[in-house]
This record gives structure tokens, sequence and C-alpha cells, in this order.
């Protein structure tokens, strides 16, 4: 029987890490529509919320009913938490059917200090630790990662015991975090392949680009965790949202995995993938961000296949591969776009029956009755209060076809029990009387 072969796989984060970029964020139903993206890609996995926050619960219930129907089929749908009990505990109680769960905690000298204030040490991160796995254990979970925030600036024989310990007690793998883009490609190699060869653990390589090396630290990252006798999982983001300067941007990560020199049918890289799906996951996530894609961004970018230097331009019309190391089509570029300079009808929070009718004409999407027309126009209308903007052709579509997911997806219960203080305030003038506000 022959070995397997350690493979190259992606975890993709902008549905919980990428939204956490400051002054940005996304709509529960522009995070559903990623996800779907994501999946129609291939991608192995996506990191897509938070099971502990209130506002996320339906929809991340909401996606997690998309996996049983079969619509995310393809990649899996993990949650991140703080690696403690009560996390845990309360993870499962919000979202009973999460299968992948991430467990975090800071390693560092400088977190432990500088966020636990000294009422932790080591030893209490990896009791802690291991209460959490033990915990998501006996819920059934299939996969369990534990992720070791700050990891670039963890001495590496705390790394290696704190993987070690929660292997021992249940976790599939380690995800080495560099929290703050610290590590540079050559240490990350030296240091990933140390931890994989002694852990024997499946590696995730989380990489921030503070310095501008996060998708160089997460490729040769994956490289030392393959040889290292390991499966490496890639996290990444799109269009390398994130906090700071962001995260691994998931299509170069892609692209130097499959197209670099060093990887370039060498690798084994997780077959499901399919790149021509990359163009309109960029174009979506850019819309939903509201934030355009830099041009001279890799694959993706208005300039990725321009030319204008005349012996650039001379040598692209004589043949592409002599300034061009990948076409534009296997990214799914090239499609004509119409752009609608005439009348315009869109459907929005205050659009009517005559011209979500015409929409949906459009889409070749039929109504077969008035009581069918009307809920998905109020549906579309819910969906344009969330989102502020005219929905795509992909969230029209995702309305009509799945109704029901996408009310409660929509639908978000704020957290409000007034006890106490606030209680008092609340039965008392203050809040009866005019304040000044504005």
């Amino acid at each position: 029987m022959s070995k397997k072969k350690n493979c190259i796989y992606f975890v993709d984060v902008t549905n919980r890490d990428g939204v956490q970029t400051s002054r940005l964020g996304l709509a529960k139903l522009q995070k559903t529509i990623i996800n779907l993206m994501l999946d129609d890609l291939g991608v192995t996995q996506s990191e897509f919320g938070f099971p502990t926050t209130r506002h996320e619960i339906n929809y991340l219930n909401a996606n997690l009913e998309l996996v049983d129907r079969g619509v995310i089929a393809r990649t899996k749908l993990s949650g991140w938490m703080r690696g403690i009990l009560p996390d845990v505990v309360d993870s499962f109680q919000n979202v009973p059917r999460l299968q992948h769960v991430n467990l975090s905690v800071s390693t560092s000298d400088q977190m432990i200090m500088g966020k636990y204030q000294g009422k932790k040490n080591f030893k209490d991160i990896i009791k802690a630790t291991n209460e959490a796995v033990d915990c998501a254990s006996n819920y059934g979970v299939q996969v369990i990662g534990v992720n070791a925030e700050d990891a670039s600036r963890t001495e590496l024989d705390n790394l290696i015991k704190f993987a070690k310990e929660a292997k021992r007690h249940g976790a599939k793998r380690f995800r080495y975090c560099d929290t703050l883009g610290f590590d540079d490609p050559q240490t990350a190699y030296q240091k990933i392949f140390q931890i994989a060869k002694e852990t024997q653990m499946d590696i995730e390589l989380h990489f921030h680009n503070d310095l501008g090396m996060a998708v160089g630290n997460s490729v040769l990252g994956a490289k030392a965790a393959i040889d290292a006798g390991v499966d490496a999982y890639i996290n990444t983001a799109i269009n390398g949202m994130g906090e700071r300067a962001g995260n691994a941007d998931l299509i170069s990560c892609l692209l130097a995995v499959m197209k670099s020199s060093g990887f370039r049918d060498k690798y084994f890289i997780d077959p499901q993938l399919d790149l021509s799906k990359a163009w309109k996951l960029a174009k979506y996530t850019a819309y939903a961000f509201n934030l355009p894609i830099p041009m001279n961004q890799p694959a993706v970018g208005d300039n990725a296949f321009a030319h204008e230097s005349g012996i650039h331009a001379d040598g692209a019309l004589k043949d592409r591969r002599n300034y061009e190391l990948y076409d534009y089509e296997e990214l799914g570029r090239g499609e004509p776009e119409i752009v609608e300079t005439g009348r315009m009808i869109t459907t929005g929070e205050y659009g009517g029956i005559k011209g979500f009718c015409d929409v949906y004409d459009k889409l070749e999407l039929e109504f077969h009755d008035d009581d069918e027309a009307r809920n998905i126009l109020e549906l579309a209308r819910y969906a344009n209060v969330h989102t502020q903007k005219p929905l795509t052709e992909s969230e029209l579509k995702f309305i009509y076809y799945y109704p029901d997911i996408a009310a409660k997806i929509l639908t978000v219960s704020p957290y409000y029990i007034p006890t106490g203080f606030l209680k008092t305030r609340v039965d008392s003038l203050d809040v009866k009387m005019p304040q000044s506000i504005v």
C-alpha cells in the first residue's frame, strides 16, 4: 500500500479575520455568498464566523443548513473561538452542529504579560487549552485545531510543547499564527519544519502582511510542513483583507503553489480547486467590502494582463508566454462585461413589485403567483437594508432559490435584557425625556 501524499490545502478566513478589517465589514448575506463562491472554487475550508457572537448565530446555523442540503458541498465550515472552556460550551449551545473548530490562545511571553497582565503563565495556557479541546471532543467535533496566537514571537520549545499537549487531548491541527507579520520566509520555514517534524501534526499557516511577506511566509511554511511529512493548510483572505495590513491573499497564494518555479508540479495540491472561479470571487468580495481591487494586484488587478511598453506589447502579441506567466482565462477572466448606459431598474429596500419583477425577468427567474413574488420582494428589501447597495445577481438568485435560509440569515435579534442599573435607567425618566444627541 503506497503512502498517502501530503497535500497543500486552503483555509479561507475572510468571514472571520477578513471582516475584522477596521472600518469595513460584510452583511450576513454577503458572507453567505462568499461561502458559496469559496465552495464553487473548491477551497477546503471557510472559517465562517464566531459562534460565541450573538449576531452571528442565525447566519452560522443557516449556513450549516446549506451544508445539510448539499448547497455547500466541498468547503467545510469552521467556527473560531477562544481556547477556553466557557467559549466552547457557549459555541455549541449557540451552534450545536459545528463539526470543525479552531481554538485560539495567546502563547508568547509578550502577550501573556501584555494581555493577561501576569495573571496567567504558560502552564495555565496549556491547561485551559486542554480543557477546551476535551470539551470540543465531547461534542463530537470532527477536526479540532489549536491556534497559537503570536506564535512567531513564542519560544519554539513552548510551541512544540503546546502542540503536543493539545494533540494528546485530541487536537488534529496546529495553527502557527504570525499575528504581527513578524516572520520572514526563511525563518518561517525553519520553525515550522521543526514543529511539524516533532509533533507530526498537520500545520495551518496563518500569516499577516505587516512587513509585506504574508504570501511568501505562507508558501514557505507550507513547503516546510510537507517536507516534514504532514499536510499544510494555508490560511488566506480574499483580496488580502484583514486587520492592519491584512492577511495572505487567497489568489496570490493559490498561484504561488500552482505556478511558481519552486512548487509547480512538485507538490500535491488539493485537487478540487478550480482556479477559473477566482476572478468572480475577487470581484464580488471587492464589491461587498466596497473596496476596489488595486490595479496592480496579482492576477485580478486591472493591470495584471495590461502591456504598454513597446517591447512588452510586441512580445506579448507574438507569444503571450513572453510576458505572461499564466493565462487570464485560467482565472475566469476574459468574458465581456455589459455596462448599462441607458435606463436601469434596480431593486432595493423601497423597491416596488413592478421594478422587482423586471429585475428577475432579466435573470430568467419566474414567479408562479403574486404571493411568491411579494415574499421574495420583501426578502430582497430586507437584504438591501443589510447590504445598503444594489443586490448582485448571486444575491438575488440565492434569495429566490433559498428563501427560508435567506430569511434566517437576514434575521438579527439584538441582545437586550435590561437588568441592574440599566433597568433602573430605562424605567426612569432618563430615557423618556429628550436628550442632547446632535
